[in-house]
């Protein structure tokens, strides 16, 4: 009896990981990369998920990538990375919402008026010390 439960479960886990390695079975894939440290890769896969990145090591990339989300929709997402950071850009992601009136107005009259430095509090609490001109006893 023990081992037919030990062949049965051999045989579970074998068909459930021939179930699962379908799933991420790569379509295609491609990649090259120069002396000069530019590069570049692509790959798909049979669940939908796709990508695609060039550049050069170290100062600019470029790329995007897509799946599928659970809800069965598209997400496509393309982003450039150089000295400004990343930068994604999608029609799913989030974005800010817009800047109040008040606070474009005050940052306006801000960049408008110049700067000036207020004086540390408590200076003008400060007394010198009158110097001492000490003459030499020889002399």
């Amino acid at each position: 009896m023990f081992r037919f439960l030990l062949v049965a479960s051999a045989f579970i886990a074998c068909a459930y990981g021939a179930s699962q390695s379908d799933a991420y079975a790569t379509g295609r894939s491609d990649s090259d990369i120069q002396p000069d440290g530019s590069y570049r890769f692509s790959y798909d896969t049979s669940n939908g998920i796709a990508a695609q990145e060039q550049g050069v090591g170290g100062y600019s990339t470029s790329g995007g990538f897509s799946y599928y989300s659970p809800e069965g929709q598209l997400i496509q997402t393309s982003y450039v990375a150089d000295e400004n950071g990343f930068q994604p850009q999608g029609a799913h992601l989030p974005t800010p919402p817009p800047t109040p009136v008040a606070i474009l107005k005050a940052l306006e009259y801000i960049r408008t008026h110049p700067q000036y430095e207020e004086p540390a509090q408590g200076q003008q609490f400060i007394r010198r010390q009158p110097q001492v001109v000490r003459k030499p006893f020889f002399g």
